[in-house]
């Protein structure tokens, strides 16, 4: 294959990969308290995606938010700041072979944006490709 041609397919294979966004993994979860009094949150984390990404959980009652990497070859994170309810997190997810469990008690009602703040190839950042959610505290 000619140096040109091998060129023009990575190319070709780079665009397909930077357009496509999330992959229709949009999902929405109420947390349900379980017997210790802690809302537990499994969420998959993908190729531009978080599933559950709308996620409802009650107001000063812990959480336990598992994540679980779907991704394989991609940096991702997850980042949500919002310290006047008691939330503020920015973790990472790069490489992890272990659910991570990120633990919080929100103490104020409202809606909280989460995303992942990297980047492909430093141009397109992953929350404007799908990567984003939002937790919604209610009393």
């Amino acid at each position: 294959m000619s140096r040109l041609k091998s060129l023009t397919v990575t190319a070709t294979i780079l665009l397909v990969f930077l357009v496509n966004g999330a992959d229709g993994q949009k999902k929405a979860l109420t947390a349900k308290i379980n017997k210790d009094g802690v809302q537990v949150i499994e969420m998959k984390a993908g190729d531009y995606y978080f599933s559950p990404n709308r996620i409802t959980v009650k107001v000063n009652v812990p959480v336990e938010i598992i994540i679980i990497r779907k991704s394989q070859y991609v940096i991702h994170n997850i980042v949500l700041k919002a310290p006047e309810a008691g939330i503020n997190f920015n973790e990472s997810l790069l490489f992890v072979s272990e659910p991570k469990t990120i633990k919080f008690t929100p103490t104020k009602t409202g809606k909280y944006l989460f995303y992942c703040d990297k980047k492909v190839f430093f141009f397109i950042k992953h929350r404007s490709k799908g990567m984003e959610g939002t937790l919604e505290v209610i009393d």
